[in-house]
């Protein structure tokens, strides 16, 4: 088959993927894995070798991925559930005093949406909005936005979240680099979108707290956790994982310190190792019986199960495409275009997200198209971190009204779709282009 057919091949399944997504409102999973073999089929794909590219690419993907992401939700909801977010928050809010409590509240989200996914982290962390609103008799925009900020950075940018684990996986990334680039990416990109968009867009916007959101604050039985312990567990893990990248590159192999560090980084024995500290710090040792810790264990699974599945399907996507050989024929005609393979990764990651709202699917569908370049270009280590926050950053900007995060934020803050697009809209695009504008000054370099 001819490489302009295959191209169009291509292209009628991206097609046929956002048609399924958007218009027939089909679950991603089940969209991917329908085009996956379709383009497998029209690519002319002997029948037998599309269903091994399938499972292929699927157990490719979770051998990895599903261990993490199920690790990271079981370690998230000890968080969740002992009060440790409220912990970091009031600590931090007390630290910072109330007239720096936005910068605060973005330092706190940062931390939190490490372990705990964003909607989960935004639902226990808004009553402290409110409390402060009230208080002080600012918009709710002036103390929200620099929260949502902080955990829409990290739960776009820093893994063990679902998505850079997700992408990290598929271009073959090291997690280490990612950590470090999206550290380096999401701190400015958390300022800027934060402290300094909130502060100005609260005083365009004034937001009370909506009649039908007074929100008690949540009880707990147990004495909530210190800030110490919390702070020591969501780092234990990233530490490792960092260590072990840059042991890789200072340390001879062969060297025994390096073997231990690649051993205890790597992020399945990092992880456990994080999360069965949380089950017993958190768990048995504050009260909670081994029952009632797997019961919690089992509850994170049940959202973890989902974000899975859908990256799964990615990783089926992506291998359909190169053992057709589609992904050969993109590679070269993306290797022919004037703009490197970052700022592609960026443009092709925003496009889905603008077309289809959600991050995930962007994130997996841009890695998948961009997967044969990288290979064609020989990129490695450093520079597929990069590429990972590139493609996260695309995957951020432009959240609109097709974007279940917005219509999270609208509710809680009680907004109009208009103001939703000036407050939440504008805040995302602020960390996807500060994030993407980071990682490509850093590219020159690398």
């Amino acid at each position: 088959m001819s490489g302009s057919t295959l191209i169009m091949v291509a292209l009628a399944g991206i097609f046929l993927l956002l048609f399924l997504v958007i218009r027939t409102k089909l679950h991603a999973f089940v969209a991917l894995l329908l085009v996956s073999l379709l383009v497998g089929i029209a690519a002319g794909m002997p029948l037998g070798e599309v269903i091994t590219s399938i499972q292929n690419g699927m157990g490719g993907t979770l051998g990895f991925v599903a261990v993490v992401v199920g690790l990271g939700a079981m370690f998230g909801k000890m968080l969740e559930v002992s009060g440790g977010a409220e912990r970091l928050a009031a600590t931090m809010i007390n630290k910072f005093g109330e007239d720096k409590a936005q910068w605060a509240l973005g330092i706190t989200g940062f931390i939190v949406a490490i372990p705990v996914f964003f909607d989960v982290g935004f639902i226990i962390l808004v009553p402290i909005v409110y409390g402060l609103a009230r208080k002080t008799g600012k918009s709710l925009l002036h103390y929200g936005i620099p929260l949502l900020a902080g955990l829409a950075v990290t739960h776009s940018f820093i893994p063990p979240t679902p998505g850079p684990i997700a992408v990290a996986q598929l271009v073959n990334a090291e997690l280490g680099w990612v950590i470090l680039f999206g550290t380096i990416a999401g701190i400015p990109a958390m300022i800027l979108a934060g402290p300094v968009f909130g502060r100005y867009i609260g005083k365009k916007i004034h937001l009370e707290i909506p009649d039908y959101m007074e929100i008690e604050e949540r009880e707990y039985d147990k004495d909530l956790p210190s800030f110490g312990m919390i702070t020591s567990l969501i780092l234990i893990p990233l530490v490792l994982i960092l260590l072990n990248t840059v042991s890789s590159v200072l340390l001879e192999e062969g060297n025994i310190a390096r073997d231990i560090f690649v051993f205890l980084g790597h992020p399945f024995v990092a992880l456990t190792i994080a999360t069965l500290l949380t089950f017993y710090l958190l768990g048995t040792k504050r009260g909670y019986s081994r029952q009632e810790v797997q019961d919690i264990a089992t509850k994170a699974l049940e959202p973890a199960g989902i974000i899975i599945l859908v990256t799964g399907a990615g990783g089926v996507f992506k291998q359909v495409l190169i053992d057709s050989g589609v992904g050969e024929v993109l590679g070269d005609m993306m290797g022919d275009s004037a703009l490197p393979p970052i700022v592609l990764a960026f443009l092709i990651a925003t496009a889905v997200r603008v077309a289809q709202g959600s991050a995930t699917v962007a994130m997996v569908t841009a890695a998948g198209l961009i997967t044969p370049l990288l290979e064609l270009v020989g990129m490695t280590g450093p520079a597929l971190g990069l590429i990972v926050i590139a493609i996260a950053s695309g995957a951020t900007v432009l959240s609109h009204v097709n974007d279940s995060g917005f219509w999270l934020v609208n509710r809680y803050f009680g907004m109009d779709v208009k103001d939703t697009l000036r407050s939440w809209t504008v805040m995302e695009t602020i960390i996807g282009l500060t994030g993407f504008t980071v990682v490509l000054i850093i590219s020159f370099f690398i």
